[in-house]
């Protein structure tokens, strides 16, 4: 899944030991805009961690996470892991897929003309 958002908020990176070695990771709050300001919070591994933490609050940015969902004790709880992120070329607050105004064209409304016939 790929969507694009502002960061919110970018949480402490995390780091610990395992039997594989050492790990980190970094959790990022995005805002998506629309008619309801959802929230999602992404986390980013390994070296995304350091991607991540280039982030800052406001930054317009296009995310591709994988959502996956495991069952623990009876309750279900949902990951949503990172997997590529790039600067978003809109600015803080586009929205995806929003189209851009086409550009006012002067030739076709000039000033000095006064038509105010309505047909």
């Amino acid at each position: 899944m790929e969507f694009e958002g502002v960061v919110f908020r970018k949480l402490p990176e995390v780091t610990g030991t395992s039997t594989k070695g050492a790990w980190k990771k970094r959790d990022v709050v995005f805002e998506l805009p629309g008619e309801f300001n959802r929230k999602i919070c992404v986390t980013f591994f390994g070296d995304k961690a350091d991607d991540a933490a280039s982030l800052n609050e406001g930054d317009a940015v296009s995310v591709s996470v994988n959502i996956e969902s495991r069952e623990y004790n009876g309750r279900w709880y949902t990951d949503v892991k990172a997997w590529k992120m790039a600067h978003s070329s809109k600015g803080p607050g586009a929205v995806a897929g929003a189209a851009e105004p086409a550009p006012f064209n002067e030739e076709f409304a000039p000033a000095d003309e006064v038509d105010d016939i309505p047909f």
